[in-house]
């Protein structure tokens, strides 16, 4: 996915207050700097920001942690968060293999929200759901683990329930058009996801979970 480049990009990061620029510093102690014992979620990818923005605004009581590789797409996220207060929300501008130096057992749910596909064999492990990525979850899981996906590649969606389930995790949820299923659930877009909802393409999506 090719992303618009914006100038100084990391400086406007850096300045705001929502990002946390040094996050190695903060593990194991990511509950002292929100200020509670509060549930903290991670969303692997946050992109532009919707969803990890408007999953704070609507659960108050939960902390919520964005983190984002490309700083030009954090920059339209912090955008958002222009005039507002959202003490349970955290920005990172750092790589997803970081996350075992940023956090100990910490995390209580990880989102996967549109994630990079990768669909070429060659590039199987920069997937999100390869077992090595999995297999780092594990290592930042406060207790069981529980991730939420949703995508609109069915490549991955397939690909990821395979590795899923072959790690045991199982599937409280699944859905492969969860705009149109019977059974609603109170769903949080993302950016992107709006644009596939107004294009009539069907969203893959998968509630796992592995509890110890």
């Amino acid at each position: 996915m090719e992303y618009n480049v914006i100038k100084d990009a990391d400086k406007i990061v850096q300045r705001s207050p929502y990002v946390v620029n040094e996050p190695m510093k903060y593990k194991n102690k990511w509950s002292d700097l929100f200020g509670n014992k509060n549930p903290i979620h991670l969303e692997l990818g946050m992109g532009r920001g919707d969803f990890i923005i408007n999953m704070a605004k609507t659960y108050p009581h939960i902390n919520f942690i964005g983190l984002e590789l490309y700083a030009s797409q954090m920059v339209m996220g912090i955008e958002k968060l222009t005039s507002q207060k959202l003490p349970n929300l955290k920005l990172i501008n750092s790589d997803a293999r970081n996350i075992i130096d940023i956090f100990g057992k910490e995390i209580d749910t990880i989102y996967l929200t549109f994630s990079e596909p990768w669909p070429k064999k060659i590039d199987e492990k920069k997937r999100f759901t390869h077992i090595s990525y999995l297999k780092l979850y594990d290592r930042i899981f406060k207790k069981d683990k529980h991730i939420i996906m949703k995508t609109d590649n069915k490549g991955l969606f397939a690909y990821s329930l395979e590795t899923l389930s072959q790690y045991w995790y199982s599937f409280d949820r699944v859905s492969l058009d969860l705009h149109n299923d019977e059974n609603p659930i109170k769903n949080i877009m993302t950016d992107w996801e709006k644009k596939c909802h107004e294009d009539g393409k069907a969203i893959c999506y998968v509630d796992a979970s592995f509890k110890n």
